[in-house]
């Protein structure tokens, strides 16, 4: 048995630096011996042969990782990689994430944005029949849909400090509720007066600035880094789709149930998503019972690799460091990539209708069709844009990079689009055009969106609040600046072509001050 051992050893180390396990001496022992001594000689030998197992494995371990790093392994070669740390869970296959509770969490999450994205949306299809009911003009129009961003302006800071504190389970439920109210109370509103339908919509914009930073904190909570970007492309497609569905089933509500059938069934809708998102979901994964062994393993695991994101609601720093967030490069290189893209998402979700209506004289309904296709490719898109960014970083891309290139695609792409949009002559093709900036736009959620997660994982939610602050602003501008440019200049195609300009300017801020590392927000700041 010995001389084999050693035989096997010298086949395998030969031309190879593996240390030639000592084989332990073991004494004879005589045929016969007397019962006082039986147990001791047994000990010995048992001893004997663990040592030499003990080694054996010593030995071969040894072996594996120099074999390792002089053979260059293939999947034709898998066997020689077939040691896998026992401590380390193994990434799922597709079926088991689709099934996967965090999957679960975050298809919640985009049936709440799409819900966010329709009770946002009907305003664009009924401004059409409000303005001619009332007289409003074009300018007037614009200050009517961005009083929903007066609301939005004052929320995102708050309520991302909110979900910091308390969770982002806690804070969507009150936020779903109170937008679902101010929608459902919205015909109401008209009813009554302006001044209680400016109100109205902007309670709307309040509650609805607490989404996207609950969002963020629970796709942070539940996945891990090599994951978030597909899951924040999850949730995005939700968002996405509720452009679609609200502008598609708006004029059809509209037309069997009046203006406001819409705001009517649209706030019921989320009435009930917050009974079940109460219910069926958790804070944590470690808090969920339905969740398995498996998985509530591997997302511990990964998030050992990337950053901590404390499980329990903060009980200190209720009051964030604003000033050190706002003196790092990296922080302002989000702020303007949010703008930019709220300056650009409003502008298409609320002119893109009275566009097509006034440009190509299309129906309301018809109008509607145009605007809503672009949406739902924009919702496949993003999923496609959040896999290939996880499969890259996956591959040993660095996070930066993988970001910058995500979010170049996403400004670059819209702002070429846009000067094809301004010399399409037909419905049809402008729909195309408009299709390919809108789907393209959707890689920046797997660039700036996610970015917020890498940089400051225990500002994600004020962090995503102040970069929505900066980008309500700009939305707001851009809003009410389309519908005073086009009363003034006559024309829409040269907006189009300034937010094109814009679209360059803001990609390249963002490729040059960006980063995918985390950043030290706890060092004081030196004047």
């Amino acid at each position: 048995m010995n001389s084999a051992i050693r035989s096997s050893y010298l086949t395998l180390s030969r031309d190879r630096s593996v240390p030639i396990p000592e084989t332990p001496k073991l004494q004879p022992f005589p045929r016969f011996f007397d019962s006082t001594n039986r147990n001791n000689r047994f000990r010995d030998v048992s001893s004997c042969s663990s040592l030499l197992r003990t080694r054996l494995r010593h030995d071969s371990a040894e072996f594996r990782t120099s074999l390792s790093h002089r053979v260059g392994v293939s999947s034709k070669n898998a066997q020689f990689d077939s040691f896998p740390d026992e401590n380390e869970a193994q990434a799922p296959s597709f079926a088991e994430f689709i099934t996967s509770e965090r999957v679960k969490v975050v298809a919640m999450l985009a049936l709440a944005l799409a819900l966010c994205n329709a009770d946002r949306v009907v305003m664009s299809v009924a401004i059409v029949p409000l303005s001619l009911s009332n007289g409003w003009s074009r300018s007037f129009a614009g200050i009517v849909q961005s009083s929903f961003l007066w609301g939005y302006l004052i929320s995102p800071i708050a309520g991302g400090t909110l979900v910091d504190y308390y969770g982002g389970k806690v804070v969507m439920a009150w936020g779903v509720a109170l937008w679902s109210l101010a929608t459902f109370l919205t015909p109401w509103a008209a009813e009554t007066s302006l001044w209680a339908l400016l109100a109205m919509r902007a309670l709307l914009g309040i509650a609805e600035g607490v989404a996207l930073p609950s969002m963020n904190n629970m796709v942070a909570r539940w996945f891990p880094q090599t994951e978030r970007a597909r899951a924040v492309g999850i949730a995005m497609a939700g968002f996405q789709l509720g452009s679609s569905v609200g502008l598609m089933l708006s004029p059809i509500l509209m037309s069997q149930g009046g203006i406001f059938g819409p705001f009517v069934i649209f706030g019921l809708s989320g009435f009930l998503w917050v009974l079940v998102w109460l219910s069926a979901t958790s804070s944590t994964p470690d808090r969920n019972p339905q969740i398995s062994k498996y998985e509530l393993e591997y997302i511990l695991n990964e998030r050992k690799k990337s950053f901590l994101v404390e499980n329990k609601p903060k009980t200190t720093k209720v009051i964030p460091p604003f000033r050190r967030l706002l003196s790092k490069l990296p922080t302002w290189s989000l702020i303007i990539a949010n703008a930019m893209h709220s300056w650009g998402f409003f502008i298409f979700l609320s002119w893109m209708p009275i566009y097509f209506n006034s440009v190509y004289h299309v129906d309301l309904r018809q109008a509607a069709w145009f605007s809503a296709v672009p949406w739902t490719v924009m919702a496949i898109m993003g999923y496609i844009g959040g896999l290939w960014s996880d499969i890259m970083i996956r591959n040993g891309m660095s996070v930066t990079l993988t970001r910058k290139i995500m979010q170049s695609i996403g400004f670059l792409g819209p702002g070429i689009a846009l000067v094809g949009l301004t010399t399409a002559k037909s419905p049809a093709v402008a729909s195309a055009w408009l299709t390919l900036a809108v789907g393209l736009k959707s890689f920046s959620h797997s660039g700036f969106l996610v970015n917020l997660q890498e940089i400051a994982p225990q500002y994600t939610g004020v962090l995503h609040g102040i970069s929505n602050t900066g980008g309500t602003l700009a939305a707001i501008l851009g809003t009410v600046g389309a519908g005073f440019f086009v009363e003034l200049v006559g024309s829409f195609q040269g907006f189009l072509l300034f937010t094109s300009l814009l679209y360059v300017l803001a990609a390249l801020f963002y490729n040059v001050f960006s980063t995918g590392e985390r950043v030290n927000f706890d060092e004081p700041t030196h004047e």
